[in-house]
Formats: C-alpha cells, structure tokens, sequence
C-alpha cells in the first residue's frame, strides 16, 4: 500500500509562523475531528505549545457516536487543558467558549486584576489541521466571514488576526499536517473523512479500511443499511454490496464504483454517526 504523504511547502512556512506567533498568545484552541480525536490531532503541536493551555474543540459531533465523544471528552481533559465537542454549523456555542476561555486563563486574569489592570481580551491561537472545521467555527464564532472556509484540505493559507466581541482576540492559522504519517491507519482515517487530499490515497485502500473497521465495530450496518450478510473479508462482504446494488459492468462487478460509493456512504453519514476511534485507557 502507498504510504500517505502530505506536506507541501507552505506547510512548512505555517509551522515556523506558529512558533513565532505562539509568544503573542495566551492559549491555544486546537480543533480536531469528533469522529478521529486521535487521528486528527498533530502530533507537531505538543512540542510546539509545549505547556500553554490549551483548548480542545472536538468539532463535527452531530457526525460521531453521541457515547464515544463524551468518552473522548473525559479522556482528554487534564488541569491545563478543557474540551468541549460542538457542532459549529448548528449550535450556539459562544458562550461555552468564553466560560472555558477564562477558566483556562484564570491564573492571567486574576494576575492582571490583582496588578489593578482591567482584564483585556484573551488571545488564541486557533490550530488544527486541514479540513476540521477552522474557519466554519471561526466564522460562526466570530457572526462573519472571517475565515474563508471550503471542504478542500489547505484552504487558510495565511495568518489572521479576528477580534470577537470585547472578549477574545483569535488568530487563526493555515491547516497543518505533519510530514509522514508514523502510522498508516492514521493517514487512512484522515483520507476516509476527508482530511487529505483524494489524489494522494487509493479509495481501494480506503474502502476495505472502513468496511474492515466497520464488520468489527458495527457489524449491524450491513444488514441494516445494505441488507447484505457480512462474509469472511472485507473485500467480499464490499462484493456483496456490489452484487446487491448492481455495481456490474459487462457481468463483472465494477469496483471502481463500488469503492467510491462505499466512501461517499461513509462521508454522508449514510452508515450512520460513527467515531472510528476508541480512547485509550489506563
């Protein structure tokens, strides 16, 4: 199997801007993917916040197991780091942003306070890699484009700073992935939503990633949704599909067809609200 890569230059300029920027801000919003709050992380930004606090948005919830997100967010949270899981389209969250905000910060505020300083806004710097939903929440946040948006990987190429309210100052950042992915499944899991770009992977690879997972997870899907019997592989129970739904051409099934669709069902939410990752205890 092709190993994922994905760093294009501009990548490397928006790493080395972070870490000049990191200095002019208070704390740091990290978003990550609800369904991938694993695979979606970057791993760059602990050595580069090092201890900073930070900010978790687990973004995309209304598109993730309901349990495994509140999982999640138990798993993650620690005394200098919140988590919130939001849907940016649909909720309303400001207020719950500024509550975690100035919990995180209270050290700074009651600083300030105590030098007779009226409090100034906070400053944070909003990170997360490509296609988490950056400038969806900035935007919503914010109650204006600010950010362009797009669900194309690398749409935020440059630095901005956006004011909301009296309270926070955001500075948002171009989407950043590492260089190699260590791990394979990593880069699958971000390739199956969304996060690189489709050129770079094999939708083969992809499909059989997810129905694997899938015939292991929640094997009632195939018989809910495709109303066909799971078989011994990944790639047979996909044949399956195939036959049910009438992906043939010239007798034989049509892979190609039967791939992208598998994808495309998984992307839409078709297979239902799915995380692909469990949180690691102990």
């Amino acid at each position: 199997m092709a190993n994922v890569q994905w760093f294009p230059g501009h990548m490397t300029k928006a790493k080395r801007q972070m870490e000049e920027n990191l200095k002019k801000v208070d704390f740091v919003i990290e978003i990550r993917d609800a369904r991938m709050p694993d695979a979606s992380k970057n791993p760059m930004l602990d050595q580069l916040i090092q201890n900073k606090p930070r900010l978790i948005l687990l973004s995309k919830k209304d598109k993730a197991d309901k349990e495994l997100t509140k999982q999640w967010v138990n798993a993650l949270e620690t005394e200098n780091q919140k988590v919130l899981a939001l849907d940016f389209i649909h909720e309303n969250f400001s207020k719950q942003l500024i509550k975690a905000s100035n919990e995180l910060c209270i050290n700074l505020i009651e600083k300030q306070k105590r030098r007779g300083m009226k409090p100034r806004a906070l400053r944070a710097m909003v990170c997360g890699i490509p296609n988490v939903g950056k400038s969806t929440f900035i935007n919503t946040f914010a109650k204006r484009k600010a950010a362009q948006t797009g669900d194309r990987p690398g749409v935020t190429k440059s630095l901005q700073w956006i004011k909301v309210g009296q309270t926070l100052e955001l500075l948002d950042t171009p989407g950043v992935l590492w260089p190699k992915f260590e791990d394979q499944q990593v880069g699958l899991k971000l390739a199956l939503l969304g996060s690189v770009k489709d050129q770079v992977v094999n939708m083969d690879d992809l499909a059989l990633f997810a129905c694997e997972y899938l015939m292991q997870e929640k094997p009632e899907i195939f018989d809910t949704v495709y109303h066909v019997k799971i078989v011994d592989t990944p790639y047979e129970t996909l044949q399956n599909i195939a036959i049910k739904r009438g992906y043939l051409l010239k007798g034989e099934i049509d892979e190609n067809r039967l791939m992208l669709s598998f994808v495309k069902d998984i992307r839409e939410n078709k297979c239902g609200l799915i995380t692909w990752e469990k949180p690691h205890v102990g």
